[in-house]
């Protein structure tokens, strides 16, 4: 048996009304913390452009583009959420995947049970499913074959995972369409911190909005009929093919993702919370720091890292200017970046004061942590440097789900009234108590403002 039809068989046969109550929580969580991420990204310039192909490209349906009151038919919808929740990098993450399984899984969870009106224990099933699916598929991977490790190229898995899942297509199906979506995933060469090109600063960014609309066309090919090589991943050339079928029983991986509170990338994270650390119960103006080192991981030193970003996307990849922000606006304004930060002369100036070097036992600790140790320095010369910092969301530091309401209360108060707000929260308290209906029509309510 291929792995492919492995992982078919496991996620056609797994029941869901077995899945354990910590992992629906999770689930929920993750749903919360997806839903965040595509609010406060809805109504970027890129992600007006892939709602305006969506309309055009496809057909009317019943899944919605969240809270704006327009329902597409359910690929085109997935299209459009997973880019709203990715655009901003306020999205989830999995360490060993180096990856965002959640921009990609809630929304095609999501818009095909809206489609398909699913009941919650089917919903929370098919959420924990993609994300195993995708995180196993993305751990096995050979970095030495697969030179680019963006989301994009294994997220394809995780969709029809998920919304195979939900529609109950037959395992042999199931088992081509995740080979044809692997095959035709996003190639992301060319783009990220793992790719060739050097401006990371654009909207394709990892690829997980596309991604999504393969995965989902490649489910709906394979249950015609269309095939693909089902030993795409029994291959060690290019997968660890054992570990991706190694004891599947229940979908755990999703309780091993990361969460986060500043919409930008998780490399930039644990200098933030260093710098947060060593600054808490310190009153410091930026004119009394001569200068910031940043001590880490040398993939950080892939970012662009630019002193003077020129878009949303580039502030996401530039540690010495989320550095500046933290400093002169506070954290609070990467939660999440906007316009407003662009172009100002004085976050430009305090983020060319900021260095960063790799430190070698934090590098030999990664992927499996991403670490930093941060050392400033005060124009009179006192140099204050922190202990080697986790990020906060990390599992030695997890937000819990009091900390996601926050992050969503906080993050978009800008986008949503304190009634809509409320009405979506208690919508996530229904589906706990195992009511999906709540949920499902408050996606297709108009809130955002």
């Amino acid at each position: 048996m291929y792995t492919t039809e492995a992982l078919a068989e496991f996620l056609a046969n797994y029941s869901s009304a077995t899945l354990p109550a910590g992992l629906k929580r999770r689930a929920i969580a993750c749903i919360l913390d997806a839903l965040t991420a595509a609010v406060v990204g809805c109504e970027l310039p890129g992600v007006r452009a892939v709602q305006e192909i969506a309309r055009h490209a496809f057909a009317p349906g019943l899944a919605p583009i969240w809270f704006t009151g327009e329902c597409l038919e359910s690929t085109a919808a997935a299209f459009c959420n997973a880019a709203s929740a990715s655009a901003l990098d306020f999205d989830d993450g999995h360490r060993g995947a180096r990856g965002h399984p959640g921009a990609a899984v809630i929304p095609v969870a999501l818009s095909v049970a809206s489609e398909i009106g699913a009941c919650a224990d089917d919903i929370l099933a098919a959420v924990a499913l993609g994300y195993e699916t995708g995180i196993r598929i993305a751990v096995a991977q050979n970095p030495q074959a697969t030179r680019s490790r963006q989301s994009g190229r294994w997220t394809g898995y995780a969709a029809v995972a998920a919304a195979g899942r939900l529609h109950r297509t037959d395992p042999l199906s199931l088992a081509h369409a995740l080979a044809v979506a692997g095959v035709l995933a996003p190639n992301q060469e060319a783009n990220g911190s793992s790719g060739y090109a050097d401006l990371t600063g654009n909207d394709v960014k990892e690829g997980i909005p596309w991604s999504v609309v393969t995965g989902l066309t490649a489910l709906r090919l394979a249950e015609r009929g269309f095939t693909g090589p089902l030993d795409l991943l029994d291959h060690r050339s290019h997968f660890d093919w054992p570990s991706i079928i190694d004891h599947l029983g229940e979908p755990v991986e999703i309780s091993s993702v990361y969460f986060k509170p500043y919409s930008c990338c998780r490399y930039i994270h644990p200098a933030l919370d260093a710098l947060a650390d060593v600054s808490a119960g310190v009153h410091m103006r930026p004119k009394e720091i001569a200068s910031v080192e940043v001590q880490t991981f040398q993939w950080a030193l892939r970012l662009s890292n630019s002193a003077s970003p020129a878009t949303l996307t580039d502030i996401q990849y530039s540690l010495p200017y989320c550095i500046a922000i933290a400093i002169i606006d506070g954290a609070a304004a990467l939660a999440p970046v906007s316009d407003h930060l662009l172009g100002r002369p004085d976050l430009r100036e305090f983020a060319r004061k900021v260095r960063i070097s790799t430190d070698g036992e934090l590098d030999a600790r990664f992927p499996r942590e991403t670490l930093a140790r941060l050392c400033l320095q005060k124009a009179d010369g006192t140099l204050i440097t922190s202990d080697v910092t986790s990020p906060r969301g990390d599992a030695a530091r997890p937000m819990g789900w009091n900390d996601l309401v926050e992050k969503f209360c906080a993050a978009t108060r800008s986008k949503l009234s304190s009634n809509a707000q409320n009405l979506i929260l208690n919508a996530l308290e229904a589906l706990k108590a195992g009511d999906a209906d709540p949920l499902l029509h408050s996606l297709r309510m108009r809130l955002i403002d």
